[in-house]
C-alpha cells in the first residue's frame, strides 16, 4: 500500500469511493449516515470533495496502483466545539469497499497521526456517525480513538473521538 498527496485529479476516484461506501451501507439498511444516494452526480458533494483535493490534506492510498481510500485533514468542521490545544483533525476518511478488509483505513489513521507528530502536535481528534448500530464510532475505538464527545446536526447523531499522541508521536 503507499499513501499519496490527493489533488483535483483524484475528484473522481474519492466520489467513487463514497459510492461504494454508500452502495455498501445501503445494502445493509443503514442509510442514517450518508444517505441512500451516489455522490457520484451531486453538485454539492462534488464540490465538497473538489474543496477537499484543493485544499492540501486530501491523502490517497492505493493498492496495487488503485486508489482504495481517501483521508483529509484540516480544520474541524463548523459544528465542532474547537479544541482547546493546536490538534490535526481528521475531517473524512472513506474507504473504496473493493478493499475492505485490507488495513486501508488503518493505514491512512496511521498517515493521520505520523502527520500530527511531524508537526508537533498531540491531539488527533476526527468526528463520525454515531447512530444505528455504534459500528463506525467502536471501528474508531478499535484504532485507539476514545470518545469525546457527542453532538447532534439536525437529526443526524455523531461523537468526536480524539487519540493523544506519545511524547514518542504515537
Amino acid at each position: 500500500m503507499r499513501i499519496r498527496e490527493g489533488g483535483p485529479e483524484d475528484v473522481a476516484a474519492v466520489l467513487g469511493m463514497f459510492d461504494s461506501a454508500v452502495a455498501f451501507l445501503v445494502a445493509r439498511g443503514r442509510t442514517g449516515q450518508w444517505g441512500a444516494d451516489p455522490f457520484t452526480g451531486d453538485p454539492r458533494r462534488a464540490a465538497q470533495v473538489e474543496g477537499w483535493a484543493g485544499g492540501g490534506g486530501m491523502r490517497i492510498a492505493e493498492v496495487d496502483g488503485e486508489p482504495a481510500g481517501c483521508v483529509v485533514v484540516g480544520a474541524p468542521h463548523d459544528y465542532v466545539t474547537p479544541a482547546r490545544e493546536p490538534e490535526l483533525y481528521v475531517q473524512v476518511l472513506v474507504i473504496d469497499q473493493r478493499f475492505s478488509g485490507r488495513g486501508v483505513g488503518r493505514a491512512l489513521l496511521g498517515w493521520a497521526l505520523e502527520e500530527a507528530a511531524r508537526r508537533g502536535v498531540g491531539l488527533v481528534r476526527v468526528d463520525c456517525y454515531a447512530g444505528d448500530d455504534g459500528r463506525l464510532v467502536a471501528y474508531y475505538e478499535g484504532c485507539g480513538f476514545t470518545r469525546a464527545e457527542p453532538f447532534t446536526v439536525g437529526a443526524w447523531p455523531g461523537m468526536i473521538l480524539q487519540r493523544r499522541l506519545s511524547p514518542s508521536g504515537a
